[in-house]
C-alpha cells in the first residue's frame, strides 16, 4: 500500500476529484496555498494499492495541466525604486507535485 499526496492548482482540482470518484479511488481533499504566488491550491491524500500507483499518476498526469500566468513580483522598499520591479513576469504555474510514500500499516475503523 502507498500514500500518494498530490498537489495541484484549483483550477484542476474538481476535474480530478471528478475522476477519483469515477475511478474508485478514495481521495482526501485539503485546501491549500502555495508559497511562491501565494496561489490558492488542493492537496489530495490517497491510501491505494500498490498495484493502482500508476493509474492515480496517471489520472493526475492527466488532469493537471502547466500554465503561463502574469505576476507582479513584490514591491521591496529598502531598495531604490528603479520601475523594474513594477512590471509583471511571466511565470509557469500548475501542473502537480506528487509524492508517492510507503505504508507501514493502514487502518479504517
Amino acid at each position: 500500500m502507498k500514500l500518494i499526496i498530490a498537489i495541484v492548482q484549483d483550477k484542476d482540482s474538481n476535474r480530478l476529484s471528478s475522476q477519483f470518484i469515477e475511478a474508485n479511488v478514495r481521495a482526501t481533499k485539503l485546501s491549500t496555498t502555495g508559497g511562491f504566488l501565494r496561489s490558492g491550491n488542493t492537496t489530495f491524500m490517497i491510501g491505494i494499492e500498490d498495484e493502482r500507483v500508476d493509474e492515480v499518476l496517471a489520472m493526475i498526469k492527466e488532469t493537471s495541466h502547466a500554465r503561463e500566468q502574469f505576476m507582479t513580483p513584490p514591491v521591496n522598499l529598502d531598495v531604490t525604486m528603479d520601475g523594474a520591479s513594477a512590471y509583471p513576469v511571466e511565470v509557469q504555474v500548475g501542473g502537480a507535485t506528487v509524492f508517492v510514500l510507503p505504508i507501514e500499516q493502514f487502518h479504517q475503523f
